[in-house]
């Protein structure tokens, strides 16, 4: 395998900064579902699209940690940072997808706290996005994470509500048990986004 003496550290910034911005195409695909007459399938297969993007992302990043020589930061915790990345879209495409297969937007109505749940990955993913091309200066993210943070307990906030509308006896057991997996999975995102979060300040500590 060829290294790179001199790599070009801008690559593993495109790379991060690309898949920070997949989430802001996810998170946006799921406030699709809010809107009336929505084509769930639609929905659905494009999340689909922009994980397996997304996988293709992470893939180039792996390829890149191993043929450079000398990297921007630890080669941990590139993998780990773009590992969770991958993980935050995995996350919400499953969303997307449980939504769909269940059948659960024929509804009447989906709870009001799952589009709030949604809107707050939404801000995270914002935020993330916004962060990743100001990894490569390790400036001004201080802001980001922090607030990403407060995002994420706001998310559990957010999301015990929803499971005390789920267990109020509103929806048939059945429906309960499927949105209980939705809401599972709108939570690990939120905490997903964390998680990369608190490896970004990781990195800006260890490399300041």
């Amino acid at each position: 395998m060829k290294f790179s003496f001199r790599p070009t550290e801008g690559a593993f910034y495109e790379l991060f900064t690309r898949a920070a911005q997949n989430l802001v195409r996810g998170t946006a695909l799921l406030n699709e579902l809010a809107l009336p007459g929505v084509d769930v399938q639609s929905v659905s297969e494009r999340l689909t699209e922009v994980e397996h993007d997304s996988d293709q992302i992470t893939h180039e990043l792996y390829k890149k940690i191993n043929s450079t020589f000398i990297t921007p930061f630890d080669r941990e915790d590139i993998y780990r940072l773009g590992s969770l990345l991958d993980d935050v879209m995995d996350h919400l495409e499953a969303v997307g997808d449980l939504l769909y297969l269940y059948g659960l937007t024929e509804l009447p109505a989906l709870p009001r706290e799952l589009h709030e749940m949604v809107n707050v990955l939404d801000q995270q993913a914002k935020l993330t996005a916004d962060a990743m091309p100001r990894l490569k200066s390790l400036k001004n993210l201080e802001d980001y994470w922090i607030e990403c943070n407060r995002l994420e307990n706001e998310g559990d906030r957010i999301n015990r509500q929803l499971l005390v509308r789920l267990f109020s006896g509103e929806y048939d057991a059945l429906t309960v048990l499927k949105m209980k997996e939705v809401a599972d999975e709108l939570e690990a995102a939120c905490d997903a986004f964390e998680h990369v979060a608190n490896t970004v300040e990781t990195i800006a500590v260890k490399e300041s």
